[in-house]
């Protein structure tokens, strides 16, 4: 099993959202090194769910992969804001996951709290500059923010 941070405008899909669904196709991704991180992913990996884009943005809760490889079905919707006329049925472009909802945390581990207790060498998240939608998690940092969830829980 490996760790990965997913993130989601709020106002656009929430963790409230996706408990209520309780599955989703993760689409929409536009960007070859989140769609190539999306490729790797394999079923029974954790999401890490992140609130971006929000005055206060962090990770709200966690999902689970339970399909992966998926073409992504909004690339061929002219409808769609993510519609690519360059993709078509025998070679798509945009590929991504189908998740479940496993937790929603108690209290948002956010941002500024992941700042304090990671460096960019190890939570790619907190890097300066960084803006993808999708990255990997090392497994030994995904155990040090479930550790954290459960701090914020307890206080």
């Amino acid at each position: 099993m490996s760790y990965w941070l997913i993130k989601s405008e709020e106002k656009t899909y929430s963790i409230d959202q996706m408990q209520s669904e309780q599955t989703c196709i993760w689409d929409g991704v536009r960007n070859y090194m989140a769609r190539n991180f999306l490729r790797k992913m394999q079923v029974n990996d954790l999401c890490f769910f992140y609130h971006s884009n929000t005055k206060i943005p962090g990770i709200v809760g966690l999902v689970r992969v339970i399909e992966s490889n998926i073409v992504d079905p909004t690339q061929f919707d002219e409808n769609s804001p993510y519609y690519d006329p360059k993709a078509t049925a025998n070679h798509p472009r945009w590929y991504t996951i189908r998740v479940e909802f496993v937790d929603k945390f108690p209290q948002m581990i956010s941002l500024g709290d992941l700042k304090q207790k990671f460096d960019p060498d190890e939570l790619l998240l907190v890097r300066r500059g960084n803006r993808l939608s999708v990255m990997p998690i090392r497994v030994d940092i995904g155990d040090r923010i479930l550790q954290l969830k459960i701090r914020h829980s307890v206080s």
